[in-house]
């Protein structure tokens, strides 16, 4: 039996163990499988059977890992403890410590909050790790929007920056001091300017959001891994 291309229409090779393209123009031929023919039919399934094995119905979505609503709700409620304590050691500096605990501990306090909502929730090292992200992200954020509307309010509306930055000023007069090689009159000009000291502290404030997201990362995985072990136990 003569078959055809279902593309260009052109007169397929009758011999078995050829190309499974078609060689005028390349579009790939479907062969159907020896459990889907039918002997009343000649080795032809009847038009409109479903195979043996399909019930004509799309198989169930692929179950959800992660409670996305109830993660974003815990690394939310985590991030913004942080950014209270953290703005609340800005005024009693002996909370500063219990400040960077909370924020050291994020992951762990936010998985611990996930599962006491969803106890039969799936826990392994990756769903951790990628709740761990999320409360990074939230961290970040959390402590970038009071320290940043603490900084506004300081600057402009109590004019009590003074002490910040004649703190930058020193420390960037201290490099220059340290250096090498002589720094251009351009260069002493960019140093000393607004700009710069915007652009210097908003690099470090990227650098410490990086620092904690892979720290949250890593923390949720390894909290995954234990929380895993611990349901594994039980």
């Amino acid at each position: 039996m003569q078959e055809f291309c279902h593309t260009c229409g052109g007169a397929l090779p009758a011999k078995s163990g050829e190309s499974p393209f078609c060689p005028h123009c390349g579009a790939p031929q479907l062969t159907l499988s020896l459990d889907y023919q039918s002997p009343e039919t000649g080795g032809e399934p009847p038009a409109g059977t479903p195979g043996p094995a399909s019930t004509g119905m799309r198989p169930p979505p692929r179950p959800q890992q992660v409670d996305w609503k109830t993660a974003i709700r815990c690394a939310a409620a985590v991030a913004g403890v942080a950014g209270a304590l953290t703005l609340a050691a800005m005024r009693v500096p002996m909370l500063g410590g219990a400040a960077l605990l909370w924020v050291m501990s994020g992951s762990l306090i936010a998985l611990a909050l996930y599962q006491n909502r969803r106890p039969t929730a799936w826990m392994d090292a990756r769903v951790g790790a990628r709740i761990g992200v999320v409360v990074g992200l939230c961290l970040a954020i959390g402590l970038a929007v009071p320290m940043a509307v603490a900084g506004v309010v300081a600057r402009f509306g109590m004019h009590a920056m003074g002490g910040f930055d004649a703190q930058l000023a020193a420390v960037f007069q201290k490099v220059i001091q340290q250096s090498s090689n002589p720094f251009p009159p351009e260069a002493l000009g960019l140093v000393q300017s607004q700009e710069f000291r915007a652009g210097y502290v908003l690099f470090c404030f990227a650098f410490v959001s990086v620092i904690l997201l892979v720290l949250s990362t890593v923390g949720g995985a390894f909290a995954g891994l234990l929380r895993m072990r611990r349901k594994a136990a039980v």
